[in-house]
């Protein structure tokens, strides 16, 4: 069953309350499992990018901490903390 499919079928009420959990339940693991490796693979001062609903824009700067939730991103708007899964790791050095 493709992603197209699935979601028609939750929309047209094709699952039932428990189902629907269990769906849920399902996208929850998967996120956290995409975080967890996102962290894994970011070490202390390797450069990153973002998007800042806040500013409206990306945002590169340098990880400073990896915490359990959240990663510490030193940018020349100050730091931020961020979720691990909105963060892209950038091989060029992009910011100074």
């Amino acid at each position: 069953m493709n992603i197209q499919a699935i979601n028609a079928a939750i929309i047209s009420g094709n699952f039932n309350t428990e189902q629907l959990s269990t769906v849920i339940d399902a996208v929850k693991f998967a996120r956290a499992k995409l975080n967890d490796e996102t962290k894994r693979s970011l070490t202390i001062g390797d450069n990153v990018n973002f998007n800042s609903s806040k500013l409206g824009r990306n945002v590169t700067g340098v990880v400073t901490k990896i915490a359990i939730k959240y990663v510490t991103v030193r940018t020349v708007n100050g730091l931020w903390k961020v979720p691990a899964n909105m963060l892209t790791k950038i091989e060029e050095r992009e910011y100074a």
